[in-house]
């Protein structure tokens, strides 16, 4: 029904988590060029020996990841509908709902109601899937 959320939060998560090791694998590559650990030889086995190769590899898949989501946010904007809007106002451009309610020329309270009827459905479907797999 609404994967395109969950599939966008998943995305992201990985982005985040992505570069988060690519700043790890920078700052040790860091230490072993020109700080604490230059002096010390690298063993041929060890994962430092590798670190040049593997900061490329987490690059590449870092822009991989981009490149899916920016795919999926183009697809979600050719979806027609209030309830579309209001979670993509909500989830991928952090609006809150009173900012998405003046937008979308609706009551606060309309808006309210519609992305709360929203998530007990998402949910309800989340729970009913996970619970057909068992």
């Amino acid at each position: 029904m609404y994967e395109w959320l969950r599939e966008y939060q998943k995305l992201i998560e990985e982005i985040d988590y992505l570069s988060f090791r690519l700043d790890q694998s920078e700052a040790e590559l860091k230490r072993w060029v020109e700080g604490d650990l230059q002096n010390v030889p690298l063993q041929r086995e060890s994962i430092a020996a590798n670190l040049e190769e593997s900061i490329q590899a987490i690059m590449k898949e870092i822009k991989f990841k981009v490149e899916q989501r920016d795919k999926l946010l183009q697809l979600v904007d050719t979806f027609k509908g209030l309830d579309h809007r209001i979670l993509k106002m909500k989830y991928v451009d952090g609006l809150t709902l009173e900012i998405i309610a003046e937008e979308l020329n609706y009551s606060t309270s309309h808006i309210r109601k519609r992305h709360a009827e929203l998530i007990r459905t998402i949910k309800f479907v989340e729970m009913y899937h996970s619970s057909s797999l068992t």
